[in-house]
């Protein structure tokens, strides 16, 4: 994947003939000239007109999978979920997943153990229940400059999703419930509020949900890329026959018409209805092959709704077990 990166310009002088005197002057004038225009061009690529560079780095060209991340029940309540993931599939994630209501605090032990153990913890704010219109008229401004303080007081790299899978009907926020302007009008305003308050220790993951035809189009929920670090997708295997072209090419392509930002698997799994082993190998090849972040496994039982009897937990599984394990390996 491409890395945003600063970039800053400046223009040659040509020099011409004369005195010494009026050579030198020239010579003078246009090196303040020069560094004048690259100081105006940096200054204008690092402000809230340009893109942000991601807070952690991104995925280079190679086949080795970048990011691990996993999201464990009990979290943020608990990092033992994580450690015994961690032992079975033989690798320390370095992206932990956490769910987060509106009007809750920032879980700043948890991401402190997440760092200690060498992962970045990705906050998922969910405005339940919450008008968008509201946040980003500023009525909630009191909680989010308290929850900016204390992630810029943390210091450490932070991934926060907003609203995730806002594509969806499935939630209060989404497609269907909330008008897709009040969604970039509100993420438009948080992002600002935590760059103001300092706290460029955060990585924007824009994150939606696979395509079907109970989804809408995700175009119209796009903040733009100088709002936005990374874009998620959410996607799971099943039923037997999904791959990842027909679980994520979709979506990917639709994104791929407006941005070219690096992207994560940011929620999936592979259940047994759909052959775990096949759907793990080809779900790890499919992220190799685009060169993508990375995945975050799910690694939780689904009791209930369209996955009803999934169980997309590794432990206990010795045959995708050992699958996952020798996926990671590449």
């Amino acid at each position: 994947m491409t890395q945003r990166r600063l970039q800053s310009t400046a223009r040659r002088g040509n020099h011409r003939g004369g005195t010494w005197v009026g050579n030198h002057v020239t010579l003078v004038a246009l090196t303040v000239l020069v560094v004048a225009i690259a100081l105006v061009v940096v200054i204008d690529k690092t402000s809230d007109k340009g893109p942000r560079p991601s807070s952690i780095p991104v995925q280079s060209e190679s086949t080795q999978l970048r990011y691990l991340g996993v999201y464990e029940p009990g979290t943020p309540n608990t990092y033992a979920g994580v450690e015994q993931f961690a032992r079975a599939v033989g690798r320390q994630p370095n992206l932990v997943s956490y769910y987060s209501g509106w009007g809750e605090e920032f879980r700043k032990q948890f991401a402190e153990t997440a760092a200690s153990h060498g992962a970045t913890t990705i906050v998922q704010v969910d405005p339940t229940n919450i008008s968008l219109a509201k946040i980003a008229a500023g009525m909630y401004d009191p909680y989010l400059t308290s929850f900016a303080d204390d992630i810029a007081a943390f210091g450490h790299p932070i991934v926060i999703s907003f609203g995730h899978e806002m594509n969806g009907f499935w939630e209060t926020w989404g497609y269907t419930h909330t008008p897709p302007a009040d969604f970039v009008a509100a993420w438009h305003h948080i992002v600002t509020l935590f760059r103001d308050r300092g706290a460029d220790n955060v990585t924007w993951l824009w994150q939606v949900n696979s395509s079907s035809s109970q989804t809408g189009p995700v175009r119209d929920w796009w903040p733009g890329s100088k709002y936005v670090n990374w874009v998620g997708v959410s996607g799971y295997y099943y039923v037997p026959g999904n791959t990842f072209n027909n679980v994520f090419t979709p979506v990917i392509s639709a994104i791929r018409k407006f941005t070219q930002d690096p992207l994560l698997i940011a929620e999936t799994g592979v259940g047994p209805q759909a052959g775990q082993s096949r759907g793990i190998e080809n779900l790890f090849a499919g992220v190799r092959t685009k060169h993508y972040l990375g995945l975050v496994w799910f690694d939780q039982h689904s009791y209930g709704g369209l996955y009803k009897g999934e169980d997309w937990r590794l432990e206990g599984n010795s045959a995708a077990l050992t699958t996952f394990r020798n996926a990671l390996k590449g």
